[in-house]
This record gives structure tokens, C-alpha cells and sequence, in this order.
């Protein structure tokens, strides 16, 4: 996929000299950990549109470790911008320990000269805590170089939509030694103009020439997405799609067949993952793109939610997408094209029921 697309959607530049790790985050990584102890001088995290937004029960104590850590002292500047579907989740610990900081963006999060962005958020579920969901599956990508000042410009963006102020940070970007990596980060939202995270997935679905593979736990693309999709499939491109075998959300869960079901028949390989829930959002086109972020394959992420990704044009990068998701397959199994003839009919009647409120799910 070309980069041209993207800039005129964010309206920036790709940034060279960045480098980038992945991080497959599991149910033994906490991302609170490395956010409290490593803050030097400030840090922006944001929370986005989800049940269970932020219910860290050891927030407290990391807090305390961190003043312990540093002679009584917290840190110089902590922003934390919680999405308000979520807050009233927050208990009252929670909500004493960050009290005191300065308040408000764990989607993404940015300290001075590093970023980090993905799927993952601050809960007991995301940490494999919850036997449910257990063990959870999620990517994340650490950013260091002159594309953290583009996400730090992102989360101040939605910090000022909810506030309408902006804090002084620092603006001046620090090199990635030894690298020179060619990644940008691109923000959606319902403040934008145009529909940007329809257009980023419809541009990279028709610019793959060998492969797609992406992942996607809640899986009910618009019409835009599911035709670039089939032509994808009649292009010849090998386009591969795992989504959770274990779901949070029967509703949009049940949808995803449908879609699944439209798309039968052109060779597109959907497969479920199994080990417990997968909700990492990456995607890799063709040898050397590769996207990592928070947006799903549904309505909700393309025109409602605000949401960002990282965009990276790496073949070295790419090749360790390529390893993780090969990985992820191993542990999954493929989605039969006739899955819904096999089921009975009350099982069928829920996927359409569901596929009606596909706008909102």
C-alpha cells in the first residue's frame, strides 16, 4: 500500500529514523507496570471506547511503588484521558490513586521519546485475570523516533476535544539510534471530515497484490470493506482473516457470520482463534506493510469510535508480523464457508437477527 493515501487522510508526513518493536502481549504482561516505573517526566495515556475501560485493582499500589521508587516523588506531569462510556466503571481506589496527577490518554500511550499503540487496555480481563477470556491475545507496538511526536500530536488532539485545553509538553523529536524505519501514525475519529478509517482499510484491501492477513476480533465490515475484500479474492491475493473463538459480545460475534457467509466461495480463509480472546487489530499487506492499532472491523470503529494506528513500510518489520501471525494460525482453526448450513436454525435466526443491528455493534 502506498503511503500518499494515509498522508493526506492525517494531513502528515511518514517520518524516517523510527524504530519499532511488536510486542505479542499476553495474560503474564501488564502494560500499567512499564507506564508507571519508566515515567521520567511525563506520560499521555488514553483509554479507549470499551466495557470494563480501566479496573487496574493494583493501580494503587503501582502508584505507591513508583513514589517509593523515587524518593516520595510521582511523576512531573501524568495525563490520563478516560473514555466517559467507561469511567463510572472505575473503582473508588482506582479513582484516589490517580487523583492528585494531573488529569487527563491504554490504547496508546506516549512518554517523552517513546510511544506505545495497540489493543491493549488496563483491566483484570486484559491481564489474563478473568478465567473467561483467559488467556488473553493482544498486540502491541513500542515506537521510538520522530513518529512519537505524531502520536503524542493524536492523543493531544482528543485531550483537547475533551478539555479544550492543551498542556505544555515537549515537541522536540528524539532520534531512534541505529534504525531508519519509515512509519506514521493515522488517527479516525467522528470529528474528521471524511470517513478515514473506511478509506485507510479500503486503500490497503485494494492495494494488496499477494496477501492480506489481518486480524479482527468483532468482524462486521461496511459494504465499502466487504467488496474490496471480494475483489481482493478475485485479484488472486491470499487474504486470510482470524477473528475469537471466544467471544465477549454474542451479538457481534453472531454478525460476524453473516459476513463470513457473504464472502464464502472466493477462497478467503477465515479461522478462529482458540487458546482463549484474541483481540489484537494488525494487519499485513503484501512483503512490507504493516498496521498496528486500535480500530476493528465494524461500524463502530469506521465512523463512531476515535481510534489511531501505526502504519509501518518495513520488510524487516513485516517479516516479524508474518512470524506472529503465523503463530496465531497455528493456534487456530479454520472457519468452514459452510459453517452456517451446518447449524441449526434458531443458531441461523441469531446471526441475521444480529446482522440487523450490525450498524451499532
Amino acid at each position: 500500500m502506498t503511503i500518499t493515501v494515509s498522508d493526506r487522510i492525517t494531513r502528515a508526513a511518514k517520518t524516517l529514523g523510527c524504530l519499532l518493536t511488536a510486542s505479542m502481549l499476553s495474560s503474564q504482561v501488564s502494560l500499567a507496570k512499564p507506564v508507571v516505573h519508566d515515567a521520567e517526566y511525563y506520560v499521555l495515556e488514553k483509554q479507549n471506547a470499551e466495557r470494563w475501560v480501566v479496573e487496574d485493582k493494583d493501580l494503587d499500589k503501582r502508584l505507591a511503588e513508583f513514589r517509593k521508587k523515587n524518593g516520595g516523588k510521582s511523576p512531573n506531569i501524568f495525563y490520563i484521558l478516560i473514555d466517559d462510556i467507561g469511567f463510572g466503571d472505575l473503582g473508588d481506589e482506582t479513582l484516589n490513586a490517580i487523583r492528585g496527577y494531573k488529569t487527563p490518554n491504554i490504547n496508546e500511550f506516549a512518554r517523552e521519546g517513546t510511544g506505545w499503540v495497540g489493543g491493549h487496555n488496563v483491566g483484570d480481563e486484559y491481564l489474563g485475570q478473568d478465567p473467561k477470556f483467559s488467556p488473553w491475545r493482544d498486540t502491541h507496538v513500542r515506537l521510538e523516533g520522530p513518529v512519537v511526536m505524531q502520536l503524542q500530536a493524536t492523543i493531544l488532539g482528543d485531550w483537547y476535544w475533551a478539555t479544550r485545553e492543551l498542556p505544555k509538553v515537549n515537541w522536540t523529536p528524539t532520534p531512534a539510534n541505529d534504525s531508519d524505519v519509515n512509519a506514521m501514525i493515522v488517527p479516525f475519529g467522528p470529528s474528521q471530515r471524511l470517513e478515514t478509517a473506511g478509506l485507510y482499510f479500503v486503500t490497503a484491501l485494494n492495494s494488496a497484490r499477494r496477501r492480506i492477513w489481518l486480524s479482527a476480533p468483532y468482524f462486521v465490515p461496511d459494504e465499502a470493506v466487504m467488496k474490496a475484500l471480494e475483489l481482493a479474492a478475485l485479484r488472486g491475493v491470499d487474504v486470510r482473516i482470524i477473528t475469537t473463538g471466544t467471544p465477549d459480545s454474542l451479538p457481534v460475534y453472531l454478525a460476524a457470520f453473516h459476513y463470513i457467509d457473504q464472502l464464502r466461495d472466493l477462497g478467503i480463509k477465515f479461522y478462529s482463534y482458540e487458546p482463549g480472546f484474541l483481540h489484537e487489530k494488525v494487519m499485513l499487506v503484501d512483503d512490507r506493510v504493516s498496521s498496528v492499532g486500535t480500530p476493528n472491523f465494524d461500524n463502530r470503529s469506521f465512523r463512531l469510535n476515535f481510534e489511531v494506528t501505526a502504519l509501518i513500510v518495513d520488510q524487516d518489520f513485516a517479516s516479524q508480523m508474518e512470524a506472529m501471525f503465523e503463530a496465531d494460525f497455528a493456534h487456530s482453526v479454520m472457519i468452514e464457508p459452510d459453517i452456517l448450513d451446518n447449524k441449526p436454525l434458531w443458531w441461523r435466526f441469531g446471526v441475521n437477527l444480529s446482522r440487523l443491528a450490525s450498524p451499532v455493534l
